[in-house]
């Protein structure tokens, strides 16, 4: 069955990014786009400066951006991926919800609340089911969930396998992150060039709380966190994309290099058409 999407924000770095994603995607169909009212009753080609180093893929490279608002969102969509930044998206989203739509946001609003999954699919797809939860608390028919920071969800999986085989009491972290995780415009070229920046603001409270959250458990009602310490030192280096982490991790038993090693190789994958076949 195909799933008729909708992708508001999509004409910024994460929007394009979706975009490149989805369209070759064999169960997701993009039928709606939506971005900034300047940028509304233009064709995609047209209001999208394209920055990924491939075409605006044919089958959206002419449609009509509409505006985001709940109105503007057609009625047939099945599922909403939202890149809208936080400020945007601390109103918007949870109106779509009201509507009746399915969002899958990456903003970082709303991910540490109660009620709302913070999701990597691997990891614990059981949070999912905080949707029911959600919509009893909350009184729509649509749902909202998160999927983590970019530095959290490369991190957690590994630590996931860890936790598994020996429990994980500390984690410490240090970041290397390209300018790419800003966005277009979240670091000037001036800023980064011949340059570290050792601060990227909330992104280190975000690993923390995050990770813990990604790790708890599901009861049926609620998501306890996990316990360990979590420490993060988050740094801004001059490369264009891809994250480095160097991590830490203290378990509660023993564990040799080798079991550890064994453990990430053979954490399962969930097979679907844009994972890899080996998770770790």
């Amino acid at each position: 069955m195909t799933v008729n999407v909708g992708i508001i924000g999509a004409t910024g770095a994460v929007g394009q990014r979706l975009i490149q994603l989805l369209d070759p995607h064999p169960d997701f169909a993009i039928e709606a786009l939506t971005a900034s009212g300047s940028s509304a009753g233009k064709t995609y080609r047209e209001a999208a400066k394209w920055r990924i180093d491939a075409p605006v893929p044919d089958a959206v490279a002419d449609t009509e951006v509409g505006e985001t608002a709940p109105e503007a969102v057609p009625d047939d969509i099945d599922l909403i991926f939202s890149s809208l930044p936080s400020s945007v998206g601390e109103v918007v989203e949870p109106a779509l919800c009201e509507a009746g739509y399915v969002v899958s946001s990456n903003s970082s609003n709303h991910r540490r609340a109660d009620d709302v999954p913070l999701t990597i699919p691997e990891v614990n797809p059981d949070h999912l089911d905080l949707i029911e939860v959600q919509r009893d608390e909350r009184g729509w028919d649509g749902a909202l969930l998160k999927n983590p920071n970019c530095s959290t969800i490369t991190m957690v999986p590994p630590l996931a396998a860890l936790d598994d085989l020996a429990g994980v009491e500390r984690v410490e972290v240090a970041t290397l992150q390209a300018v790419s995780g800003a966005g277009y415009s979240g670091v000037s070229s001036m800023e980064i060039i011949d340059n570290a920046i050792p601060y990227i603001g909330r992104e280190e409270g975000k690993m923390e709380t995050e990770t813990r959250k990604l790790l708890g458990t599901f009861d049926g009602a609620a998501v306890h966190w996990h316990e360990a310490d979590i420490s993060a030192s988050c740094n801004r280096i001059p490369t264009i994309d891809g994250h480095l982490e160097n991590v830490w991790a203290d378990t509660a038993a023993d564990v040799s290099p080798d079991e550890a090693g064994a453990a990430m190789t053979d954490y399962p994958s969930l097979d679907l058409p844009s994972s890899p076949d080996q998770l770790i």
